[in-house]
C-alpha cells in the first residue's frame, strides 16, 4: 500500500531526478578508469581531483601538446604545494602525477569508462566530440559533460543519428563541476531527456568518490549555477559601464556587504570573461528574455583580448 508519506518521498525523487529515458534502473558501475578531455584548467583540475581523491587513473586528452604540457607544470605546481604545506607526501604526490596519462590521440578513450569533456564553450565542438566519444568509447562507458549552459538534450542527441536510438545518448550526463576544481565542492548534475537513472547513479557516486558534494539541476539554460551567478556579474558591469559605481566601489560593496569572498568583477576575471560573454549569449538566445542581454563592455573587453586572470587583464592586471 502506498501511504501519503511515501508517495509524497517518490514525488520527490521524481522532482529531483528528472530522467525521462526508459532504460532499466540499475546499481551504479565500477569507475576504474576516467578519460578528460580538455587539459585547460577546468579539465586539469577535473583530472587531477579524480587522481587525488578518486585514486582512479586518467587518461588526458587535448589536441595541443603545449596545452598538455602547460596542465602538467600546473599540477606538478600544486602537488609540490600539498607536499610543502604537509597536506600530502612525496611519494604520495609522485602516486598520483603517475596516474596522469597524457595523449593528443581521442582513440585512447577506448578503454574508459567515464569520460568527461571540458573543453570551451562552443556548442559545434562540443557536439563533434560527443559524436566521435559515441563510436570510441565502450559501451557501458558514462558520456559526461562540464558544459556550463549548452542543453544536455542536445549534446546527447549528437551521438546519433537515429533519436530512437539511445544507447551512446543514455549515458550523456553533465557534471559541471565548479572552479577551482580542486578547491570547490560543489557540482552540479544536469540530465537530458534520454539520461538513463543508471548513468545518474553511476554520476552522483563518482563525485561523490571525488570528494565533490553533488546537486541537481533541470537541464534549463544556464542551470542553476550560472542561471543565478552571471546575471549578477552581468549587472555588476552594467553598473561599471553606466557610472553608477567603480570597479573598487563595485566589488568591495559586494564582499562587504553580502560576505562573498570576492567581488563580481574579480570573479569574472578568474572564471573568465570570455567564459562570461558565451554562457550570457546562451541565456539570452535560449529564453529570449532581454534580462539576459549581455552587456556592451562584456562584449567590448572579449574585443579586446581582455579575458581575466587567463590573459593578464580583465577588470584587474595581473
Amino acid at each position: 500500500m502506498i501511504t501519503p508519506v511515501l508517495r509524497r518521498q517518490l514525488l520527490q525523487s521524481a522532482r529531483q531526478t528528472r530522467c525521462f529515458s526508459s532504460s532499466p534502473i540499475a546499481a551504479a558501475q565500477e569507475i576504474k578508469r576516467l578519460g578528460v578531455i580538455g587539459a585547460g584548467q577546468m579539465g586539469l583540475g577535473i583530472a587531477l581531483v579524480a587522481a587525488q581523491k578518486a585514486g582512479v587513473p586518467v587518461t588526458l586528452v587535448d589536441t595541443n601538446q603545449a596545452s598538455i604540457d602547460k596542465g602538467l607544470k600546473f599540477a606538478d605546481k600544486l602537488l609540490a604545494k600539498d607536499v610543502s604545506k604537509e597536506r600530502i607526501t612525496q611519494e604520495q604526490a609522485d602516486k598520483i602525477r603517475s596516474l596522469l596519462a597524457p595523449t593528443t590521440s581521442m582513440d585512447s578513450l577506448a578503454d574508459v569508462d567515464f569520460v568527461i569533456e571540458a573543453v570551451p564553450e562552443i556548442p559545434s565542438l562540443k557536439f563533434s566530440i560527443f559524436e566521435s566519444l559515441a563510436q570510441i568509447c565502450p559501451p557501458h562507458a558514462i558520456l559526461a559533460t562540464n558544459t556550463s549552459s549548452i542543453s544536455i538534450t542536445r549534446i546527447a542527441a549528437s551521438t546519433t543519428k537515429d533519436p530512437t536510438d539511445t544507447s551512446a545518448s543514455s549515458r550523456v550526463i553533465s557534471t559541471h563541476f565548479m572552479n577551482p576544481v580542486p578547491i570547490q565542492k560543489g557540482v552540479e548534475i544536469i540530465t537530458g531527456l534520454q539520461t538513463s537513472q543508471e548513468t545518474v547513479d553511476t554520476a552522483i557516486a563518482f563525485c561523490k568518490a571525488m570528494g565533490k558534494i553533488p546537486s541537481q539541476s533541470a537541464d534549463s539554460p544556464g542551470f542553476l549555477a550560472n542561471r543565478i551567478l552571471m546575471p549578477y556579474i552581468n549587472e555588476a558591469i552594467i553598473c561599471l559601464e553606466t557610472g553608477v559605481g567603480g570597479r573598487d566601489d563595485i566589488d568591495a560593496i559586494m564582499k562587504n556587504g553580502t560576505n562573498v569572498p570576492m567581488g563580481p568583477l574579480q570573479l569574472a576575471d578568474f572564471i573568465g570573461i570570455d567564459t562570461c560573454l558565451a554562457i550570457m549569449k546562451v541565456l539570452y538566445e535560449e529564453t529570449g528574455d532581454s534580462k539576459y542581454r549581455p552587456s556592451v563592455l562584456l562584449r567590448k573587453m572579449v574585443d579586446a583580448g581582455w579575458l581575466g586572470k587567463k590573459s593578464g587583464k580583465g577588470f584587474y592586471d595581473y
